[in-house]
């Protein structure tokens, strides 16, 4: 009797050690498949070469030959020149006084919610783009020829637009912040 329990004891430890290098197997082979997902869905950053390339082949496009004739225009130099004079204060994320010239962007503008401003001199489109409703209700108490103080860390242009479009990221009135995106759940 001892001897038949030995040997089912020998015929279980033998399972169980089975059992173990194929859970173990399964988990390594799960692990590495993840790997290589993960390494097959994150694109490799292209190179100067490669960027090069990419931009002159959209450039042979009608859509690139149309805005290098905008960029050669006086239109487009127009937005460029006025682009230089904030970049500074782009880059830097650096308070900029403007004057809210208009409530209402150009006819034909998809930007979502933004105002007109004048920034030393230059009209500016101010671009919220999707808010959530209770962040508009204060930016619906803007008037023309109210002073505000702006932060933004881009700003675009695009030939629909007869104006440099400035990304905001914060705006004051009367020394109150008016507009602040409150961050997304979840981390960045």
């Amino acid at each position: 009797m001892l001897i038949n329990t030995t040997k089912n004891m020998k015929k279980v430890i033998y399972a169980l050690i089975l059992l173990l290098v194929v859970v173990s197997g399964l988990v390594f082979a799960n692990s590495k498949f993840r790997n290589e997902i993960a390494k097959k869905s994150t694109p490799k950053p292209l190179s100067a070469a490669e960027r090069e390339a990419g931009l002159k082949k959209w450039e042979a496009t009608p859509e690139g030959i149309e805005f290098k004739k905008w960029e050669a225009s006086p239109a487009g130099k127009k937005v460029y020149a006025a682009e230089a004079k904030i970049s500074k204060h782009i880059s830097a994320f650096t308070n900029m006084e403007a004057v809210v010239t208009a409530l209402s962007l150009p006819p034909g503008s998809r930007l979502g919610f933004g105002v007109m401003v004048s920034i030393n001199g230059d009209d500016y489109i101010l671009g919220y783009g999707p808010v959530k409703p209770d962040e508009l209700q204060q930016l619906h108490s803007l008037k023309v020829a109210d002073k505000i103080i702006i932060r933004s860390n881009s700003v675009l242009h695009a030939p629909k637009y007869s104006h440099p479009i400035i990304s905001i990221n914060y705006v004051e009135r009367d020394g109150k912040i008016i507009y602040k995106p409150v961050p997304g759940k979840g981390g960045c």
